[in-house]
């Protein structure tokens, strides 16, 4: 996911290339990558299994909550900025969309076919939707990329582009979407990957001042004081951005609009302030920020059957938590391990080029690079 899902290779034409996060190889090392954009990605992506690990913990446990809380007010909005800064050069070319089909659209058919596969084993018999076209759990992401993507070219043609996501999103959120294509989560979240797609270099140079580090330390850790509180008080639909305004039980327009406009300026501070403190140099994280789809795709399978085991009722309280915090971490290390990507590879990074028509430039290159080799 890292984006979730974007190609190690910052800095070439193509970084939304393939709409992967990963290759099975380790990436190329190249004098304009990001390494902070990676790190992020990493850490960013451990939020994502940490939230999703100590989920059912949060009901009986309110420091389990907080923490939930916390994570849950700005890791997706982080990860979308990042998504929509590298996804600048997408132009619709008919490659381009290509290769944005093999790398969103064929995955999801396949997890989605996986996560029912489960579903309907844990339940003995079958789910309560079988379209294709309603998510399962996690995979929402990787439809609300692919749209947000091909919307690219639109986003790039307006004065104020951020302003007028700003404008979609509000006004989407008066309205009841339902489940289809988590189009409630696709337009809430929009103007964070437009806010991605306006970003330049020299706007990340601005978050190495000292007083702005300074700053995004004071608002991480103020943000996690105050989500002990709003954890309790606020319902989680605010968190998950999927839902209409008109279900809460408060008016739809006052002061759910300026609650919702509130719970995006915190997600962008918050967004800056991890952004500031992450590092900007190569780490031991670097190179795992490229296999972020890997871990989004993979843990989103674990934690399916670890749900349907016994595991959440052995763990809880303190001890629980630290336990599930020590596997989270665990699990996105060993989703990172190159045995594990290539055991994936099949599912995450298909190349079915048989889907694209004949004149398809991916399958003449195919064919092409078949015949070089002999």
């Amino acid at each position: 996911m890292a984006s979730s899902t974007t190609s190690p290779q910052h800095g070439r034409p193509g970084e939304e290339q393939g709409a992967s996060s990963s290759h099975a190889s380790a990436p190329v090392s190249a004098p304009d990558r990001d390494a902070r954009l990676d790190n992020a990605k990493f850490l960013l992506i451990a939020l994502v299994v940490l939230g999703h690990g100590i989920e059912p913990l949060t009901g009986s446990y309110e420091p389990t909550r907080a923490l939930y809380f916390w994570i849950y007010l700005f890791h997706m909005p982080a990860f979308i900025v990042i998504s929509g800064y590298l996804s600048r050069s997408f132009d619709g070319s008919s490659k381009r969309v290509e290769k944005l089909f093999l790398s969103l659209v064929v995955p999801y058919l396949v997890f989605w076919t996986i996560h029912q596969a489960i579903s309907t084993a844990a339940r003995g018999g079958l789910p309560d939707s079988l379209s294709v076209l309603k998510p399962t759990w996690t995979l929402w992401f990787l439809v609300a990329l692919f749209l947000w993507r091909l919307s690219v070219p639109v986003w790039k043609r307006l004065r104020w582009p951020v302003a007028v996501a700003v404008v979609v999103s509000l006004f989407a959120a008066t309205a009841d979407l339902g489940s289809t294509l988590s189009l409630g989560r696709v337009l809430s979240l929009l103007p964070f990957f437009v806010l991605g797609l306006c970003l330049r270099r020299e706007h990340f140079a601005f978050l190495d001042r000292v007083w702005v580090r300074v700053c995004s330390a004071a608002v991480l850790a103020g943000t996690a004081v105050l989500a002990v509180p709003m954890s309790g008080d606020l319902s989680r639909e605010w968190l998950f951005w999927r839902n209409s305004l008109t279900d809460r039980d408060i008016d739809p327009l006052t002061p759910s609009i300026g609650i919702r406009l509130a719970f995006m300026a915190l997600a962008l501070a918050m967004t800056v302030a991890v952004l500031a403190l992450t590092p900007k140099r190569r780490t031991w994280m670097t190179a795992l920020g490229a296999y972020t789809l890997y871990v989004y795709l993979g843990h989103a399978v674990f934690y399916k059957v670890l749900k349907a085991t016994p595991w959440y009722d052995l763990t809880g309280g303190a001890v629980g938590t630290a336990v599930n915090i020590a596997l989270a971490a665990a699990v996105t290390l060993l989703l990172c391990a190159p045995w594990v990507r290539w055991c994936m590879r099949w599912a995450v990074e298909p190349q079915p080029t048989w889907f694209l028509p004949e004149d398809s430039p991916l399958r003449r290159g195919k064919a092409g690079s078949g015949a070089g080799t002999g």
